[in-house]
């Protein structure tokens, strides 16, 4: 397997519903769960959310990742400044910054999801593509990588896994900075 890594542009994006298929990755998701509020995400069709991130590939920094291998889109990778994923800050949820840290700081970054092809899950691709996303965001002005991964899912292929595994991120050398919630700590990079 040789994997490449290239940034969500608008030219891509017939890759990324390729890899999403048509129900939209995560049950019509589109990876707006971060990205909108719960009213309004509940608020639109799978197809507006689809246009959500559709319009998030025309803006100067890419939503995200996506890793080929062979040509076929294999996996994707939500990476972005906190600012691009509002509800990843709020007061309620265990990946809100750290006390003194500004969510519009365009050089605090947060790895937010990740989506495998299903009969790819379990081949590394997930170690991969967090590798390809630290790089993607040292390269765009990033100085700490956030990620609020799980410790552990009922089944290793779980859906819920769509933030990432907790023990991928350690391998990255990510540590934990303070846990809200059992099982899923916040996790940094500190990259300068």
């Amino acid at each position: 397997m040789t994997l490449v890594f290239r940034p969500l542009t608008t030219d891509l994006w017939p890759s990324l519903e390729i890899l999403f298929g048509p129900q939209g990755a995560c049950y019509g998701c589109w990876c707006t769960y971060f990205r909108l509020a719960p009213k309004q995400r509940e608020a639109l069709s799978a197809d507006g959310k689809k246009q959500v991130l559709k319009h998030a590939t025309e803006a100067s920094l890419p939503p995200g990742l996506i890793a080929f291998d062979d040509g076929s889109p294999v996996g994707w990778v939500q990476v972005t400044p906190r600012a691009h994923v509002p509800r990843w800050n709020t007061d309620r949820t265990v990946s809100r910054p750290l006390d003194g840290d500004d969510p519009s700081d365009p050089g605090l970054w947060a790895i937010s999801c990740f989506f495998i092809q299903s009969k790819r899950r379990g081949q590394g691709i997930s170690h991969a593509l967090l590798e390809a996303a630290v790089t993607h965001a040292a390269n765009n002005g990033a100085r700490i990588v956030e990620a609020c991964p799980m410790l552990k899912a009922k089944q290793s292929k779980s859906i819920g896994l769509f933030v990432g595994s907790v023990s991928v991120f350690e391998k990255a050398g990510f540590e934990t900075v303070i846990e809200r919630k059992p099982g899923r700590p916040l996790m940094r990079k500190v990259l300068a």
